[in-house]
């Protein structure tokens, strides 16, 4: 069993018993968004594992379910997920440096060229 496999459990307990997402997120003051990421599999949308746990529960208690047997599938499911290599999670922390720094860049590049153009000592692009 996967992610996926767990949300559609999850989703089809809830329509066995006629409620609809926007009920659960009524009920368990779960943004829908997240409800939908919850049912779809989509761990890469949900925020952080404590929170995940907490609304598993709280969605398992309004459909019917034991709160605390639906928290213990989704940590089965949850271990059985290989956790990305530390060369995985360094790379994507660089990559994202490099974004970051690439758009400073940028907006410091435009800012000093508005600066130059405002205050006379570049003629504006269309007068070139």
């Amino acid at each position: 069993m996967d992610h996926v496999d767990f949300g559609k459990y999850l989703s089809q307990q809830r329509e066995l018993r006629g409620l609809s997402r926007e009920d659960v997120s009524r009920e368990t003051k779960i943004p829908p968004s997240l409800v939908a990421a919850l049912e779809a599999g989509q761990v890469e949308r949900l925020p952080e594992r404590v929170f995940v746990l907490n609304y598993i529960r709280a969605y398992a208690q309004v459909i019917g379910l034991s709160p605390e047997e639906a928290a213990l599938r989704y940590e089965e499911v949850d271990r059985a997920v290989p956790a990305p290599s530390p060369a995985q999670l360094e790379m994507a922390r660089r990559k994202r440096a490099y974004v970051i720094l690439a758009v400073l860049l940028a907006v410091l590049l435009l800012g000093a060229g508005l600066f130059l153009v405002l205050s006379g000592k570049l003629p504006p692009p269309a007068a070139r």
